[in-house]
This record gives C-alpha cells, sequence and structure tokens, in this order.
C-alpha cells in the first residue's frame, strides 16, 4: 500500500508502544525496523514518534511517567480511526464496553479514548485533528496487520460493527480455524480470530500488530541479536511466514512477510 493521507473511518490508524525503558525502545526500533524517533516536549508529555522514512508509523510513552500504568506490561496498543469520539465512547458503553477513561483532546492533534471490548480487549479510538495516524501501512519495516484475539468470536464481531462501522467478511468458519476480516481481499485492514481453543488459560483477549518485513527468518535474526526474544515461529503459512516475538522491554509484536496474516 503507498503512503496515506489517512485511513477509513473504523480502520487502525495508529499504533503506540507503552514502554518502561524508553530509550531502550527507541534505540531497538530504530536499529531493527530502521525507524527515527523523536521526543515531544513536556506539554505532551514527552510523546515519542517514530518514522519510516520520514513519515510517522507509530508513538510511543513512558510507563514510569503514569503511575496508574506502572503495574501494566509493556504494549503495543492500536487505536481505530473515529468521526467522533464522544459518540463512540457512548457508543461502546452502550454495546457492552467499558471506558478506561473518558474522551480527551491531545492539544492540536486529536481527540484519544482507550477501550474495553465487551471479550475483555483493550482497543484504542482517535479522532484526527492535525494528526491523521500513521502516513504508511504494509510496506517493508511499517505496520503491516493489526489482529483481535478472542474467546467469543461473534460477540466480538457484532461490537465492532456496532460501535466502528465495520464490515467483515469471513475467511474460515470451522472450528479449527474460525476468521474474518474487516474488508476483503486487497482491502481487507484487521482480522479477529476465534481463538477459544488455543488461547491460554489467563491470557486475556487482546490485539496484535505484525510488522511487515522482507523476509521473516531474517528479521527474528536481527531482532534477537537486538536483544529480542523469540515466542513462536518462524511459521510458514498461506499468508506468509509470521513469528511472534517480545522486544527487550517485553512488548508483543509480531512478523510477517506476506500480505494479510492470520495465524
Amino acid at each position: 500500500m503507498p503512503h496515506v493521507d489517512s485511513m477509513p473511518v473504523g480502520h487502525p490508524c495508529w499504533i503506540d508502544l507503552m514502554t518502561s525503558d524508553p530509550d531502550a525502545s527507541r534505540a531497538f526500533y530504530q536499529s531493527f525496523l530502521g525507524w527515527t524517533s523523536e521526543a515531544s516536549g513536556p506539554e505532551y508529555g514527552g510523546y515519542i514518534t517514530f518514522s519510516l522514512d520520514g513519515t510517522v508509523v507509530a508513538g510511543g510513552m513512558d510507563k514510569n511517567a503514569m503511575p496508574d500504568n506502572a503495574d501494566m506490561p509493556d504494549v503495543w496498543s492500536i487505536y481505530l480511526h473515529v468521526e467522533d469520539a464522544k459518540a463512540t465512547a457512548e457508543a461502546i458503553v452502550a454495546n457492552g464496553g467499558s471506558l478506561m477513561f473518558d474522551p480527551m483532546e491531545v492539544p492540536g492533534l486529536g481527540i484519544m479514548g482507550f477501550a474495553t471490548d465487551p471479550t475483555g480487549a483493550a482497543i484504542g479510538y482517535w479522532q484526527p485533528l492535525a494528526h491523521h495516524g500513521f502516513g504508511v501501512v504494509a510496506e517493508p519495516n511499517a505496520p503491516g496487520w493489526f489482529e483481535l484475539h478472542t474467546r467469543d468470536f461473534a460477540g466480538a464481531i457484532a461490537f465492532y460493527e456496532a460501535v466502528f462501522g465495520w464490515t467483515t467478511y469471513a475467511t474460515g468458519d470451522t472450528d479449527e480455524f474460525r476468521y474474518s476480516t474487516l474488508e476483503k481481499d486487497e482491502r481487507a485492514a484487521a482480522g479477529v480470530m476465534d481463538a477459544s481453543g488455543f488461547l491460554p488459560e489467563g491470557v486475556p483477549a487482546h490485539w496484535s500488530v505484525y510488522f511487515s518485513v522482507p523476509d521473516t527468518a531474517a528479521a527474528v535474526a536481527r531482532a534477537t541479536e537486538l536483544g529480542a526474544t523469540l515466542v513462536m515461529g518462524p511459521d510458514a503459512t498461506p499468508f506468509g511466514t509470521l513469528a511472534t516475538m517480545t522486544d527487550p522491554t517485553g512488548a508483543v509484536f509480531k512478523l510477517s512477510d506476506g500480505t494479510a496474516t492470520p495465524d
């Protein structure tokens, strides 16, 4: 996909990393994916913006600056594009989700919110002002795919269709593989996996981000050299070779050298 000015409403439009060690995280992703990074001033809490070849692709924040988050694991979060954050918050509650906080304006940039869907997965939402989200997606070393693992597949589909206006398409509908995508074919932008048969006990439903790479095996080797840990894979699939890793501070990310990537 070429550079984009903005993502369609309802689609993933931004990712950011909550990290316990911003310097280590910046060093890792700069070396691993070739990103550059810049920290904002105190008016934005030192928020980090990552760029790829001059185009913004992700953000980051210091977990230690937010005492309420101190006990949370380091994590990548996904935000969906919305037209009206306040109306979205109301729809989330009306459809069985819960708000982590009320929508709040990031001065001049947009209005953000964060919620838990009815299946237990955390999801962000973003109403753009000046900041429209990442400017490139599904290109090498950029965010490439976004995926929800949930124990309540039907409930998740109903929620995202009702709240975020999704149109979904089933790509698998058996007990062994039940998966739907937001849009389809070359327009597919995210996926929902029925993980009821394999999600370990104690692990909540969750969203994951895949980074597109030219060669997953080579990317795993490079990330490992830089202090990341391999969790699963690399596994060859009809959707490319996939792998799951944790970065040096423990945040989970996934890799794919294919296109739309259910695992």
